[in-house]
């Protein structure tokens, strides 16, 4: 019988990133010194206290299975966390823990949606978001904004993207890839859409303590009851607290909603990892201080990778407000010849980059930012200025 392979794997479009993290991992096997602007995780370690707890979970023998929506103490903890820092009041049975975040996305975009479904995202975004959204079943409806909007979405352009088979929106605030932190302005139209056609949003919240300049991250729930009760909110451990490899990601929502997806998580995964529930345990409860140091050196980051940018001709840069990305336009550098070769889209730059200067950038187009670049500033400042030395040389010597 000939292999056959189901549509739903056929049309799922691999991981950029995580192709570009194996071809970096690849050429420092080879002994090249390669830096990478790609990988969208810490590049601290995980603090010593969380570690600490994993290494007792361990001693103590709490390595059994847990509930499938994750150990109760770490949901009231994860009550009293979201409560502290958003304002929001969740019970325990209101919450699910799960493997990372994103599992907790498609989590959810199962339990709401049916075949044929739309969702509304507004771009550029995750390139994981369209790929999920397919997953469950539904359709990707594209809402495209620019830098001048920055890269927030009015109510006009919502309301013209909802057909009668709309059934949720996803928003991500602070952005990945562009670094941008949504305003009262954009979060309340989605809010209005939301209520107007009767929609569901899930706020990706993953970069909520990122955010630079003095400014603030707007839990979308928190903008009216009405938000509440139709936004799941979505976060986790990787991003705050340098714990990518942990996979522990949550959801707090509406009830019924929590419990489908504890129900499809029951058969899909069973709990996530007893020990890094215990180590995300003691990443809520303990001091939030190891929080804040990284905060800020990701800021100075922000402030120092947008300094060097601006040095390197032929780019336009998208001043981020969170998260640990910058976007960069270089559709002026299209068209242009590398040693004979011509470069005609952002993917052949990102792979002449990798290959002639060593240093990884992620492509815009998986991020539907065709003629960009999304860079990641989580390295320590010396590489961060050595990778921008080598772009700016790249970029000079294209004719």
């Amino acid at each position: 019988m000939p292999l056959s392979i189901s549509s739903i794997c056929r049309n799922i479009t691999p991981s950029t990133t995580l192709r570009l993290n194996a071809l970096v991992a690849e050429k420092r096997k080879q002994g090249l010194d390669v830096i990478s602007l790609a990988a969208g995780e810490p590049d601290f370690d995980t603090p010593e206290h969380i570690k600490q707890a994993a290494r007792e979970a361990i001693d103590k023998g709490y390595t059994k299975y847990t509930a499938s929506s994750g150990l109760p103490e770490l949901r009231r903890a994860l009550s009293e966390h979201i409560r502290s820092t958003k304002g929001l009041s969740y019970q325990p049975g209101e919450i699910i823990v799960g493997t990372g975040a994103k599992q907790v996305i498609l989590g959810a975009l199962i339990a709401l949606l049916e075949p044929g479904d739309e969702v509304l995202l507004p771009t550029p975004c995750w390139l994981s978001y369209p790929e999920m959204v397919r997953m469950a079943g539904g359709v990707p409806v594209l809402v495209p904004t620019t830098l001048e909007q920055g890269f927030m979405p009015d109510l006009s352009q919502l309301e013209a993207a909802v057909t009668p088979r709309t059934r949720a929106i996803v928003i991500n605030t602070p952005n990945n890839p562009t670094g941008a932190v949504w305003d009262m302005r954009a979060m309340e139209a989605v809010a209005q859409c939301a209520k107007d056609h009767d929609l569901f949003i899930l706020s990706d919240e993953i970069y909520e303590m990122l955010v630079f300049g003095g400014g603030s991250h707007i839990p979308m729930a928190s903008l009216s009851e009405d938000a509440y009760a139709r936004t799941v909110t979505i976060s986790g451990m990787s991003k705050t607290y340098a714990m990518t490899g942990w996979r522990i990601g949550y959801a707090a929502g509406p009830k019924p909603l929590i419990d489908a997806m504890d129900a499809y998580q029951s058969h899909a995964t069973g709990n996530p990892n007893t020990i890094a529930q215990h180590a995300a345990l003691a990443a809520v409860t303990a001091s939030q201080q190891c929080v804040a140091d990284m905060a800020q050196a990701f800021e100075s980051r922000c402030q120092a990778v947008q300094e060097l940018l601006r040095q390197v001709p032929g780019i336009t840069v998208a001043p981020p407000l969170g998260a640990f990305y910058v976007m960069v336009n270089i559709e002026a550098l299209l068209g242009k010849r590398f040693r004979g070769q011509m470069i005609e889209t952002d993917g052949q730059f990102a792979e002449l980059l990798l290959e002639h200067a060593l240093v990884s950038a992620v492509p815009g187009e998986p991020f539907f930012a065709p003629g960009c670049l999304r860079l990641s500033y989580a390295i320590n400042e010396k590489r961060l200025a050595e990778a921008v030395r080598r772009i700016k040389a790249f970029v000079e010597e294209l004719i």
